[in-house]
């Protein structure tokens, strides 16, 4: 993940201070199941725990949607995103979307 980029889940920026709001920012990335994944789904769905297969799935469409919100970020001159928000929805069966946003801003050492 990209070091240059502050990221918060708040409006604020701990110890600094928020010069200029840019905008809002995004990133998605939509993943679709596969075939492996379904059956050890389906044989683990039976006996129960945590279905390893689809947490990666989410993980890395979570890391790539970031990504792309801290590149959209950038190009706006942002070194904060403020507000990061998380969302997920089935596009259509069998696969999904993470869409990741927030609202950039430059910020600065508090005075």
């Amino acid at each position: 993940m990209d070091k240059d980029i502050y990221l918060t889940n708040v409006e604020i920026i701990p110890g600094k201070t928020i010069k200029q709001y840019l905008g809002l920012v995004q990133g998605n990335s939509i993943r679709a199941k596969h075939i492996g994944r379904d059956i050890m789904a389906g044989l683990k769905n039976l006996v129960g725990g945590e279905l390893k297969g689809y947490t990666e799935l989410l993980s890395e469409a979570r890391d790539e949607a970031t990504q792309r919100m801290i590149d959209d970020a950038k190009k706006m001159g942002a070194n904060g995103i403020v507000n990061v928000r998380f969302a997920t929805s089935s596009v259509m069966q069998g696969a999904a979307e993470l869409f990741v946003y927030g609202t950039a801003v430059i910020y600065g050492e508090n005075q």
